[in-house]
């Protein structure tokens, strides 16, 4: 039987940024030293496949690091690539923890901006999602009541900060970018004085995986995006895909999720990934319409990206291989 025609625009940049797989070494190149277990404190990035295959080379995943036993605190703890609050590693040196830091280095200069504007007498706006881990660690920078979360453009339109002539604000890494140059107006109406951070917030990557979304979406019949239901940055591509012409977008974790007997008459899919989503697993969904249709992929790259953030220094005598990290990046 004759399968039908499938074009397949590909989007990249897509998948892994430089912090997240920095974050991923540093618990594979802790594993390789120390041995297991490593405790990771939160999910190392939002990806269920990332944090299942780290666990089965021995990482331990924690809430909190009161759930440590006694006997293992000489083990490494890692934080996760969204960063925490400042409380955490005072936590870790009170209970005298061997910890290591994956913290993203895009979001610890947010952090940086943030407390550079409280230092000159700003109030904080974070422009961000409450709850998200992102949002809690740069939140935990500074003390209680200098920050202000800001969510959408209503809340920008109803704050009411103490000191309305002296403002300065700072974003999430993992934002829309149109959304948030809306936010980012309305405050500039209300508080002309405001200062914006010394660079950009959101996060070369963020850019990057949005500007080629916005590239492969118009015409095509559906676009999937690879990533977790609590990725932020994943998140905001499907919605990006829609605005800029996709008919319908979807995210999915795996190629199972795929709801195969409603794709109905497709001949254009878009495809990419969110920041923490591995390359092993597009692989995978490409494979899945392989088999299913006729299949040909088109690139729609915008964008080369060079960046590579170095590990930990305790752990830059560790040898990392193709081979420790198949488990995400496939054997190519």
């Amino acid at each position: 039987m004759m399968q039908r025609p499938l074009t397949i625009r590909l989007c990249g940049p897509r998948g892994f940024c430089a912090g997240v797989d920095r974050a991923i070494q540093i618990v594979v190149l802790a594993l390789k030293k120390y041995g297991a277990p490593v405790y990771v404190r939160h999910e190392i990035v939002h990806n269920r496949y990332v944090v299942e295959g780290l666990q089965a080379r021995g990482a331990v995943f924690v809430e909190e690091l009161d759930e440590i036993p006694p006997e293992h605190h000489s083990q490494p703890v890692v934080f996760s690539a969204h960063g925490v609050p400042k409380s955490v590693p005072a936590d870790a040196e009170a209970r005298n923890l061997f910890y290591l830091d994956a913290t993203c280095p895009l979001v610890s200069k947010v952090h940086k901006q943030a407390m550079r504007h409280q230092r000159q007498g700003r109030h904080v706006l974070l422009i961000g999602h409450a709850g998200h881990p992102e949002v809690i660690g740069t939140m935990g920078q500074l003390p209680e009541g200098t920050v202000t979360l800001v969510e959408t453009e209503e809340d920008a339109a109803r704050i009411a900060p103490q000191t309305p002539d002296a403002l300065g604000f700072v974003t999430q890494t993992t934002l829309s970018v149109d959304d948030t140059a809306g936010i980012v107006k309305a405050l500039e109406q209300r508080f002309p004085q405001m200062q914006a951070p010394a660079a950009e917030s959101i996060c070369y990557a963020t850019t990057n995986r949005q500007d080629a979304v916005k590239e492969a979406a118009p015409g095509s019949d559906l676009f999937l995006v690879v990533g977790a239901p609590n990725s932020s940055n994943s998140r905001r591509l499907v919605e990006v895909a829609e605005r800029a012409g996709a008919r319908r977008g979807l995210l999915v974790q795996r190629a199972s999720e795929i709801p195969w007997d409603e794709l109905g008459d497709i001949s254009v899919l878009g495809l990419s990934a969110g920041a923490s989503a591995p390359e092993i697993i597009v692989d995978e969904i490409i494979e899945s319409f392989r088999q299913r249709f006729d299949v040909k992929v088109e690139l729609a790259v915008t964008a080369e990206e060079t960046e590579n953030f170095p590990v930990n220094r305790v752990l830059r005598d560790v040898e990392l291989t193709a081979a420790d990290m198949a488990f995400v990046n496939g054997n190519a």
